[in-house]
This record gives structure tokens, C-alpha cells and sequence, in this order.
């Protein structure tokens, strides 16, 4: 297992530069950050002067190598807006992206298996097609028009809960305050999460039942409690936890657009105003987490498969 790891992890290096190099590309192709730096009081002179420093006099592919030296010496560089480290950055909205992210995977999670479950073992009847149809509106359904809606009900015209930020002012922040920001937020993400799910886990359930040691299991008179939730259950895993494994950068990148509406104080909302300030510093050091993140839940689900199914070895 340790070779195997060891193995992911040097193909992933390659990867990773090949994803930095097409993120540099793309955010060069958007427009140079020195079109958002001119003015009134702005002279050409002081425009050169300023792209100079920030190395943006150079061509791209220069920038770029510029960019990934420093990275490797463990430097992300400096914000163009705040002047403050990329690091530090990260470091103080990670925090709150990881807490909201994983909030709403074991919501949508406790939503997804029991119903997934529920739908398998009644399938093709009126419970069955209700669960099925409730996932497929769950995961249709467009994120930021859930969030603006439950912004609109809950807070607008009942005002039971608050529409943005993670605690209110002046309050300092205490469990049930955070709470109470949370609920909006991580409705949103769980509701996407438990939509895709219960489809997934329905159809690994499905596909278990029908094997012949189930049936026989049956026969020899075990209950159906056990035949469902100790013998079909674990052997329905693999598919579920791939599922899983590929609900983590999905649900990365739906944060960004999330915290952005409720103003959730996490790496999304830093990112979108890199985006629309052209802060090229922070922009890649957000961009070069996501890539590890999305690698490093690969490389998870496929340590997790080992531990939930024995005869996987390599």
C-alpha cells in the first residue's frame, strides 16, 4: 500500500505543473491586472513603474516561471490588492471553507444513504419514484437561485434567520450564532450533494440485491434487516465512496459561488474578488490548492477502497 501511495503521489506531481501551467494561461488570456490599477491620477510613467515591480513588464511564459520558482521555495507571493502574503491569506479563510464544506457533506450524506436505501429496497413503487423524482429536482436545481430563495423566505419576509456572514456583530461568534449563518448555506450545498447520492447509492443497492449470495442468505432464513445492512450495505460501498471521493472538489468549487451569495468568510469569497481584481498571486495560490485538494481526494477514495474491500490490493 505505501508503494502504491508513494506511486500516486509522483504521477501527481506532473499533474499538478500541467494544471498550473493551463490556470496561469487561461488568467493571463483574461486581461493583465494593470488595467485595473489605472486612474485620474495614473500616468503611463507610474503604470511602467508599477508593472516593473510586480514583474508584468515580462512575457507570460517568463511569469509564469517566475511565479512557480517562488512556489517552490514556499512562496505563493503577494496580493496585488492587500499586499499581505497568499499564504496568509489562505491560512485565515480556509478555516471556515472547510467547516461549511464539511458540514454540508455529512448533511447531504445522512440525507443521501437512508433515502438511496429506502428507494432500493421499495423500488418501482410510489415511494420509490417519489425519492427518485426528489433527488432529480435536488440536483437540478441551480445553487445560487436555491440560495437567493431561501435568502428571500427565511430571512426577507420571515427574518428567522440571518442572510449573510458568519456571526453577527458585536455577538462574538458563539456556537449557536455560527449555527444559525450556517443553516442557508449548507442547506444549499446539501441539498446538491444528497440529489446526486440517493442515485448512486439506490443503484449500487439495486445491483447488490440481485446477487445470488443475498438470495441465498434469504433463503437460509437470515432477517431482512441483516441481509440490507450487513451483507448488502458494505459490498454497495465501492461505488459510494467513489461518489464521495468526487463529491470533495465539486463541492470546493460550488463554495466559491455560495459563500460569494451568503458572504461566508472562506476561500470563495476571497477568490472571487482576486477574479474580478485580476489579483494573479492569489488567484494561482487558490487555483493550486484546489488542484491538491481534487488530487489528494483521489488518492483518498482509492486508500478507502482498500480498507472497505479487502481483495482490492493495487
Amino acid at each position: 500500500m505505501w508503494k502504491y501511495i508513494l506511486k500516486k503521489i509522483l504521477l501527481a506531481i506532473p499533474v499538478l505543473l500541467g494544471i498550473t501551467i493551463i490556470d496561469y494561461a487561461i488568467m493571463s488570456l483574461a486581461g493583465s491586472p494593470l488595467e485595473m490599477m489605472g486612474g485620474p491620477r495614473m500616468t503611463e510613467a507610474g503604470i511602467a513603474l508599477k508593472a516593473e515591480q510586480l514583474g508584468l513588464n515580462q512575457p507570460v511564459w517568463m511569469q509564469y516561471l517566475s511565479w512557480l520558482n517562488e512556489m517552490l521555495h514556499g512562496n505563493l507571493g503577494t496580493s496585488f490588492k492587500s499586499y499581505r502574503p497568499v499564504s496568509e491569506l489562505i491560512g485565515e479563510n480556509i478555516g471556515p471553507t472547510l467547516l461549511l464544506m464539511g458540514a454540508s457533506l455529512v448533511v447531504g450524506l445522512l440525507i443521501a444513504a437512508p433515502a438511496g436505501i429506502y428507494s432500493a429496497i421499495h423500488r418501482y413503487k410510489k415511494r420509490d419514484y417519489a425519492v427518485v423524482t426528489g433527488s432529480f429536482f435536488a440536483s437540478s436545481v441551480p445553487g445560487f437561485f436555491l440560495a437567493m430563495l431561501l435568502v428571500y423566505i427565511f430571512n426577507v419576509r420571515l427574518g428567522w434567520l440571518p442572510s449573510g456572514g458568519m456571526k453577527t456583530a458585536g455577538i462574538g461568534g458563539g456556537f449557536w450564532d455560527v449555527a444559525r449563518h450556517m443553516i442557508m448555506p449548507v442547506t444549499v450545498l446539501a441539498v446538491s450533494v444528497a440529489g446526486s447520492n440517493i442515485r448512486y447509492i439506490r443503484s449500487a443497492v439495486l445491483e447488490i440485491l440481485e446477487t445470488d449470495y443475498l438470495r441465498t442468505a434469504a433463503s437460509k432464513g437470515v432477517g431482512r434487516r441483516a441481509v440490507i445492512y450487513k451483507h448488502a450495505l458494505r459490498n454497495a460501498l465501492l461505488p459510494i465512496v467513489t461518489v464521495i471521493g468526487m463529491q470533495i472538489p465539486m463541492l470546493f468549487g460550488g463554495a466559491v459561488i455560495v459563500e460569494q451569495i451568503f458572504s461566508w468568510p472562506g476561500l470563495g469569497l476571497i477568490t472571487m474578488n482576486a477574479i474580478t481584481g485580476r489579483d494573479y498571486p492569489v488567484i494561482m495560490g487558490v487555483c493550486l490548492l484546489s488542484a491538491v485538494v481534487v488530487l489528494a481526494a483521489n488518492l483518498l477514495t482509492d486508500i478507502v477502497y482498500a480498507l472497505v474491500d479487502p481483495t482490492i490490493k493495487y
